[in-house]
């Protein structure tokens, strides 16, 4: 049996991140006015746990960013709700991702899209997501290593592009890169 520590002094068998993924949802999520039931189960199958260091664990399924190398940092599980939730996703997007990260986004968007392309500027974030999306089956993920900023032409259009990092304006090539009638999450 695997155990971890959390905040509370308490072990937890590793089963029971279920449950505590299920009150992220209902206490961070839902309490907050996330409502599109699909956003909200892919939120109760996808195990935030798995993308964070070991050492950061314990507190996966609070509501606060979490360092996950490379001087970058996990979303707080609100913040990747209110991005999936304003993308309005349908089954047949075609989904770009700038800004990978840990891989949780691109988890998250998965079951809700017909594809998601993430791309991410740092080599050992970009190898670490894409192995733990290998390892936990995500097939419709294609990550990559570049500048997200310029976009994915190869790939493009895009129906969805959702900007996790922060940029002082919205790049021109992500516009360009947008099908007419597409959705772009931007935090600008």
């Amino acid at each position: 049996m695997v155990f971890t520590f959390f905040s509370r002094d308490h072990a937890v068998a590793a089963a029971d991140y279920a449950a505590e993924r299920e009150r992220m949802v209902s206490e961070q999520i839902e309490a907050r006015g996330i409502r599109d039931a699909r956003v909200l189960e892919s939120f109760r199958k996808t195990p935030r746990h798995r993308f964070v260091p070991e050492a950061e664990r314990s507190h996966a399924y609070q509501d606060y960013p979490l360092p996950i190398g490379e001087g970058q940092t996990i979303s707080q599980p609100y913040i990747v709700a209110l991005m999936t939730e304003l993308a309005r996703p349908r089954a047949t997007d075609r989904a770009l991702e700038v800004g990978t990260g840990s891989g949780y986004q691109a988890a998250v968007l998965a079951p809700l899209v017909a594809h998601v392309y993430t791309i991410e500027l740092e080599p050992s974030l970009a190898r670490t997501a894409e192995t733990i999306l290998r390892e936990l089956k995500y097939e419709n993920v294609t990550t990559r290593t570049g500048d997200g900023y310029a976009g994915w032409p190869d790939e493009a259009p895009f129906d969805i592009i959702i900007v996790t990092a922060a940029p002082d304006h919205v790049p021109q090539p992500l516009l360009d890169q947008l099908k007419v009638g597409g959705r772009l999450v931007v935090p600008v």
